[in-house]
This record gives C-alpha cells, sequence and structure tokens, in this order.
C-alpha cells in the first residue's frame, strides 16, 4: 500500500478529500503523515482527529528552507513515504526535498495550466473573464507550477457565477480528480 506524506497549509479540504476516498475503497494509500506550515490551519485539527502523525513547523526557527527541508525529509524517510502530495501548501518545495523524492510530489493546482500559474489562480481568470477554466494535476519541479502534468479536468464559467460559484466548481473537481490521479499512480507502482 502506497503511503503519503499531505503537505498542507490551511482548510484542508483536498486533505479530506483523500482521506475520504481512503476510507471509501476508492484509494489503496494510507496517509501516513501530514506536514503544515501554520499551526492554526484547520487541517491539523482534521489530521490529528484522524490520527494521523502530524507535523507543524515554523519556517522562521530554521536557518533556511534548506534546513527545514532536511527535518522533512527525515520525518517522510522514517515513515517510508512513497508519495508527498501537495494540497493547498502555499511553498514553494526546494531541492533537498525534489531530488530524493523526484517524480514522486505532486499538486494540485485550480486553472488549466499553464494557464493562471502561482497565487489565486481563480482570482486571476475570473478578472480576465476566461469562459473556460479547470483543475490541473502535476509533478513538481523547482519552478512554480511547471511541473509535468498528469491530468486536467476542464469547467465552464457561466456569465451569472460568481467568483466564489467558480471556487465551488473548482473544489468539486478537485475533490473528486486528485485521488483518481493518486491511485492511478498505485496502479503504475504496482504495475512495476
Amino acid at each position: 500500500m502506497m503511503k503519503l506524506a499531505v503537505f498542507a497549509s490551511g482548510t484542508g479540504s483536498n486533505f479530506d478529500a483523500i482521506v475520504q476516498a481512503i476510507e471509501a475503497g476508492d484509494l489503496d494509500a494510507e496517509v501516513s503523515l501530514l506536514v503544515c506550515d501554520r499551526i492554526e490551519a484547520p487541517v491539523v485539527e482534521k489530521a490529528q482527529r484522524a490520527d494521523i502523525d502530524t507535523v507543524v513547523f515554523n519556517a522562521k526557527v530554521y536557518e533556511n528552507k534548506a534546513a527545514y527541508e532536511q527535518a522533512l525529509l527525515k520525518d517522510c524517510q522514517e515513515r517510508e513515504i512513497d508519495y508527498i502530495i501537495l494540497a493547498g501548501y502555499m511553498r514553494l518545495i526546494g531541492p533537498t526535498l525534489l531530488k530524493p523524492y523526484e517524480n514522486r510530489i505532486i499538486n494540485i493546482h485550480p486553472s488549466l495550466l499553464p494557464a493562471f500559474a502561482g497565487k489565486d489562480a481563480i482570482g486571476q481568470a475570473f478578472d480576465k473573464q476566461v469562459k473556460i477554466t479547470g483543475v490541473t494535476v502535476h509533478f513538481v519541479d523547482d519552478g512554480m507550477d511547471t511541473g509535468p502534468i498528469i491530468d486536467q479536468e476542464a469547467m465552464r464559467i457561466e456569465d451569472s457565477d460568481t467568483k466564489e460559484d467558480v471556487q465551488k466548481k473548482i473544489q468539486a473537481i478537485e475533490h473528486q480528480l486528485y485521488p483518481r490521479v493518486i491511485q492511478s499512480l498505485q496502479v503504475k507502482e504496482d504495475a512495476k
């Protein structure tokens, strides 16, 4: 069974979707670790209620990114983590994690990359008045939302949609797409 570390910074809606997919038998994996960079993030309490090991860190107490990523790498290696799943983690991943987990760190982004990379992708799409946006799951590289795309799903923005409507539609897609993509990685692992 594939062991996952979920890295998150916020509410944890994609964390919830992954845990629920596992509980429903739709995802053959185990969330072995939650990593969060904000002690007050709601995802921390969700992981603790689910009895999932949790590491919360404050980047400011470390000398640099390499130092806190080295500590996180140790946490992942101790738990024999197969994949790092970014779920609203608001930090760029550096080489300390990228090298040992090459092609094993994935991210979900609320746009059809390469369009609207970076922060507030939904706001960017809404401001540009595009009619089609969507969700992308991709491998993480050293850029911001630039890694190889694994899968995408498009959605139409209706004229009557508010930004909040688009946010809800995007999240509904994310909560289905992300567990499905993670399961496809498990299938590929099993085929090796």
